[in-house]
């Protein structure tokens, strides 16, 4: 559907890349001007690329360096694309087939989702993805990566600078929050099979999912993995516990599936953008794999993009609750528009919103109880609260529709079983994990700052 959906929307953006190849205005129909689509594909200032070509060439004549045509011209498209938001991006053909190949689950490099920062200065860890050479290493969502083998990340080009031959070494030069000085993190690439979907018993009866990632067969690995947890239950559970902290996200039908799996009615998401193309719709069918079984949703600041779609999802339907920290934020749909020379061009084209209409872009979703990282010894290897790790504070990021809230603060990343445990607790008596955070507070001297739960009327059965 994804592939489809980007041819679509590739032909629908066709007239504007011609639009910039003519030498010569010319004329638009009254009924062409009248339609939107024809409006966002309007001709380019001629004066314009008169100026780029003049830069162009002045590059190609005077630079100190021969510099190879190709190559400038990639660079200029992705400085074109640069100063949009720090999604959208240019993939040769290599870094496209990587793109298609991590979306699958299979791929060779260290297992981590970046995030490329606009002064090209590092890279910026958004989740390490379970049981990968990252997450083993101790690579933490939040982490910036500042060089790459001793290089810096300024001088390195490949937009997938850490995929590599399986076996082979590299070394990470990461700033921590917490730690006084960058430090070395050596890895060993390995074959990448991520296994989205995992899942065990918590208590009789009480089954426990874990979601990594959305790729192509996350929907039906799920589906497996509920069906396994009924069986010991006699075929229906008391309750499941659905932890989507440092998901990523990944393919949106993905998401989708799972949350219709879990609602008989209701709308999932709807995606709006600048064209008819780009706005889409999606709605539960009848069925819930649960059968009413209560659910809790478990997310940090490093849930992001898809797993937001899926919490705000259930959470508006009134099937989940939300516990755990405000998620990253990242509400905006990319679509990957294939080139004719293999590259392709990974473009922000919409926005998510959930069922209750609110935008998911620099805001994130709000836990209906607030979890915060628990304190344990080590704690100075941990970035006990990453007040910076948000979509909103990324340099250039798109605009969202509630952004600069009142009370916003940044989500905490939230590692370990304890979440689980609360997770559980709430499952079993919702209201029960923010009663005990009042009485806890209650017993702190007055001079300590009391942790404050937000919290929500639990869903009706």
């Amino acid at each position: 559907m994804r592939v489809a959906r980007s041819a679509t929307l590739l032909l629908a953006l066709l007239p504007a890349l011609s639009w910039a190849q003519q030498t010569a205005p010319a004329a638009q129909s009254d009924s062409d001007a009248a339609n939107s689509e024809e409006a966002v594909t309007s001709r380019v200032p001629l004066e314009e690329i008169r100026r780029y070509v003049g830069v162009y060439n002045a590059v190609r004549a005077a630079y100190v360096d021969p510099v190879d045509d190709k190559k400038l011209m990639q660079s200029a498209i992705r400085g074109l694309l640069l100063d949009l938001d720090p999604h959208s991006t240019y993939f040769d053909k290599e870094d496209a087939e990587a793109f298609d190949e991590q979306a699958e689950g299979a791929y060779e490099g260290i297992g981590v989702e970046l995030q490329q920062q606009p002064d090209n200065s590092s890279l910026k860890v958004i989740a390490p993805i379970d049981d990968t050479p990252a997450s083993k290493a101790g690579i933490l969502a939040g982490d910036l990566i500042i060089a790459i083998d001793g290089k810096p990340i300024s001088a390195i080009e490949a937009t997938e600078p850490l995929r590599g031959k399986a076996g082979s070494k590299v070394v990470l030069t990461i700033v921590r929050e917490g730690k006084a000085k960058p430090f070395d993190v050596p890895i060993t690439r390995q074959t990448i099979r991520v296994t989205s979907v995992r899942s065990r018993m918590l208590e009789p009866g009480y089954g426990y999912v874990r979601l990594s990632t959305f790729q192509a067969d996350t929907g039906a690995d799920f589906q497996k993995h509920v069906a396994q947890l009924q069986k010991p239950a006699g075929g229906q559970l008391k309750g499941l516990v659905l932890d989507l902290r440092s998901n990523p996200g990944g393919l949106l039908t993905a998401a989708v599936q799972v949350a219709d799996d879990l609602l008989e009615k209701g709308n999932i998401v709807s995606t709006r953008g600048r064209i008819s193309i780009s706005d889409a719709r999606f709605d539960a069918t009848p069925g819930d794999l649960l059968n009413g079984a209560p659910v809790v949703v478990l997310t940090d600041a490093g849930s992001a993009s898809a797993s937001e779609v899926l919490a705000g999802a259930l959470r508006d339907n009134g099937r989940a609750r939300v516990i755990g920290s405000r998620t990253f934020g990242k509400g905006s749909v990319q679509t990957v528009l294939p080139l004719d020379n293999g590259d392709s061009v990974k473009l922000t084209t919409a926005r998510y919103y959930t069922p209750s209409g609110k935008s998911i872009q620099a805001t994130g979703i709000v836990p209906d109880v607030v979890l915060l990282p628990e304190k344990q010894e080590g704690d100075d290897d941990l970035p006990a609260s990453l007040t910076d790790y948000s979509e909103a504070t990324l340099p250039g990021h798109l605009r969202g529709d509630d952004e600069g809230g009142e009370g916003y603060t940044a989500g905490d990343v939230l590692p370990g079983d304890g979440p689980i445990n609360d997770a559980l607790a709430e499952l079993k008596q919702p209201g029960s994990v923010a009663a005990k955070q009042k009485a806890d507070a209650a017993k702190k001297p007055a001079s300590e700052p009391k942790p404050a739960a937000e919290t929500k009327p639990a869903p009706k059965p």
